[in-house]
């Protein structure tokens, strides 16, 4: 065997074995069809059901998810219930587009009579058995997101106590919750806090111990 086949040989065989171990480590990486089902089926929905104790609630609106990943925290957090504020009409990204001047947020905010949006139900199943009520929302323009405000005009919050919380990427709690109080009926409204749109889980923790 000539000096330049040997060559070729060992040549050939460090391909073959490269090639082979290659293969063999994205089998080994790459996730069975079982794993990605199980992905997309755990994906397929991040709503999670809280029971509570049936006396504290936590009411929030959530345009984009941050304010809704932080009331479900809030709420396993106390063992409270949850109850979701649902605009009749959702708004979609489009709307929400707050640097567009023909969007539906924008026009809402530059024209105040646009803002009584209209909710898919108002209504709290065993109201009146709350004594505590936390209220979540995303800022908009300094303020709470509109839609809050209907829920609160709607109920009558007397001899519960009030504590708003917001999400927000810059914007501080502001006069909110002060908004929120001067529009609703009765209450014993609480000093509020404002979270930034993805906080730590042990930062929710430290406020809703706080609490306790």
């Amino acid at each position: 065997m000539t000096k330049k086949v040997k060559v070729f040989l060992i040549v050939l065989v460090v391909i073959i074995a490269g090639v082979g171990g290659y293969f063999v480590y994205n089998a080994q990486k790459a996730p069975s069809p079982e794993e990605k089902e199980v992905t997309k089926v755990t994906n397929k929905s991040t709503t999670k059901n809280v029971q509570g104790n049936g006396k504290t609630l936590v009411v929030y609106y959530s345009a984009q998810n941050h304010t809704k990943d932080v009331a479900q925290k809030v709420a396993e957090n106390l063992g409270a219930d949850l109850f979701e504020i649902e605009p009749k009409e959702k708004y979609s990204e489009d709307d929400l587009d707050w640097t567009d001047d023909d969007s539906r947020v924008t026009k809402e905010h530059e024209d105040t009579s646009l803002r009584n949006v209209e909710l898919k139900t108002t209504e709290v199943e065993n109201w009146d058995q709350y004594d505590t009520v936390f209220i979540g929302y995303p800022i908009w323009w300094g303020i709470a997101a509109w839609p809050v405000d209907t829920f609160v005009k709607a109920n009558d919050f007397s001899n519960k106590t009030v504590i708003p919380f917001c999400t927000s990427a810059s914007s501080g709690l502001g006069e909110s919750g002060t908004k929120l109080q001067k529009e609703a009926k009765g209450g014993n409204w609480q000093k509020g806090q404002r979270f930034s749109s993805s906080p730590s889980d042990s930062t929710i923790k430290d406020w809703t111990d706080s609490l306790k």
